[in-house]
């Protein structure tokens, strides 16, 4: 539709295109309807008295209660700095508080990352699936995407020496319990990517908002990590040889709605990147940050991450339960077994199509993402049409069970349609 308007807007923003997951949001404010689409953590443990304390103290008469209220370094609030550059310290990165920038959430680190290295027609290498949100903020910048596939030890290797040849301004990966698939890179995998990419000079975006919540398995290692060493630059406090740049973010272990993020790169790039946040809002908020330090320091975020680690484990073991026992082996229904992280990914059979799936599980009030909502190139990819991702953390056991057996009523209901049949004609009609 043509408006007063239209025609006044920039060309780039003609690519822009709403978020599935939050006009599904939409959808699910009604109460009747179980939601397994957004990527949300459990609000019945947010930390809520230790925030009303940290309040109290931050606001507190003096010095500290007017900084809090008052314009700082687009760097971000120091104390906050310091405290993530120790905390990332135990997972093998080594980074000092000015290799840290700290941002309105990990969506505005993407959105800076993508001002800072790509140019309109610039292709990005991404993973097939991979993020939505990253997808949404490379897209404003013009980016075109080269896809390598994942399966259940993350990104395949084997086919990304291809994708690097086509010159890829960057790679864009999320290693830890990927979202959409929930998937983890293996070790090997991990450092035959790292090695690749300073093969051909192609930089890594290392995006990681879940890795602390494992349930299962061994921590393996940032590819951040996995680079300093492979390079040799482990003494180097600057970070001035380094081929990563690291994301991570207090959304899933503290509350998204503080909208913290963290950039961790080398100061040259940090340099760069505060300038590109000045433009945007000169800093993250002053009083979000403090507050934040306050509930984090003292060792209870580590206890907190813990308390989430035993309750979303045992909601992802609810779910996996539930699925195998509504979903019979013989309706080609698969689904990937998630090491932690928030989401698994499921498959329905060839022919099936999960937008047309969503229209009958709505019906049946219970709600996913489709999985082509994840695909960067869904043109050449139709087959992403066949895929779903569920989450499992804002969800109670009991509402876990129940959503479970509605979504398998929604699947049966067209397996009995027939409408899982036809691959070349679900195609066509999509």
């Amino acid at each position: 539709m043509t408006t007063l308007w239209s025609h006044r807007y920039a060309q780039r923003t003609h690519r822009l295109t709403s978020s599935t997951i939050r006009e599904l949001l939409k959808l699910t404010e009604n109460p009747k309807i179980i939601s397994f689409a957004g990527g949300l953590p459990a609000p019945d443990f947010f930390p809520l008295e230790q925030f009303r304390a940290a309040c109290r103290s931050v606001l507190a008469d003096g010095p500290t209660g007017q900084a809090a209220l008052q314009y700082s370094t687009t760097e971000g609030y120091l104390p906050l700095r310091e405290m993530i550059a120790r905390h990332i310290s135990r997972y093998g990165i080594l980074a000092k508080p000015e290799n840290v920038l700290i941002t309105a959430g990990s969506q505005q680190a993407l959105d800076l990352i993508a001002k800072l290295l790509i140019n309109p027609g610039d292709q990005v290498l991404v993973e097939a699936p991979t993020y939505l949100g990253a997808l949404q903020a490379f897209n404003v910048f013009g980016a075109e995407y080269v896809s390598v596939p994942t399966d259940d030890d993350g990104l395949q290797t084997d086919k990304l020496e291809a994708a690097l040849r086509s010159g890829p301004r960057f790679m864009y990966v999320l290693p830890n319990f990927q979202n959409p698939g929930g998937v983890t890179l293996s070790l090997e995998r991990r450092k035959q990517l790292v090695a690749m990419a300073d093969h051909y000079g192609v930089p890594i975006v290392e995006d990681d908002p879940y890795g602390q919540l494992r349930y299962e398995g061994e921590h393996l290692p940032p590819l951040l990590a996995l680079d300093r060493a492979a390079v040799g630059v482990r003494s180097d406090p600057a970070y001035r040889q380094g081929n990563v740049i690291y994301l991570s973010t207090f959304s899933k272990t503290l509350a998204p709605g503080l909208r913290l993020g963290w950039i961790v790169a080398p100061t040259e790039v940090i340099a760069k990147l505060v300038q590109l946040k000045q433009g945007a809002d000169l800093h993250t908020s002053t009083f979000t940050q403090m507050v934040a330090y306050e509930v984090a320091r003292g060792g209870f975020l580590d206890k907190h991450i813990k308390r989430l680690r035993a309750a979303y484990r045992e909601r992802r073991d609810v779910m996996l339960q539930a699925l195998a026992q509504n979903f019979p082996a013989d309706w080609g229904v698969t689904w990937t077994h998630p090491a932690g992280g928030l989401f698994l990914w499921m498959c329905l059979p060839p022919g099936s199509d999960s937008r047309t799936l969503l229209e009958t599980s709505l019906r049946q009030n219970v709600a996913f993402v489709p999985g082509g909502a994840f695909s960067a190139t869904p043109a050449e990819d139709p087959d992403c049409h066949r895929y779903l991702r569920l989450n499992f953390s804002n969800a109670s056991p009991i509402m876990i069970r129940e959503g479970i057996r509605r979504l398998s009523v929604a699947v049966r209901e067209q397996i009995e349609a027939g409408e899982y049949t036809d691959v070349e004609a679900v195609y066509t009609a999509a």
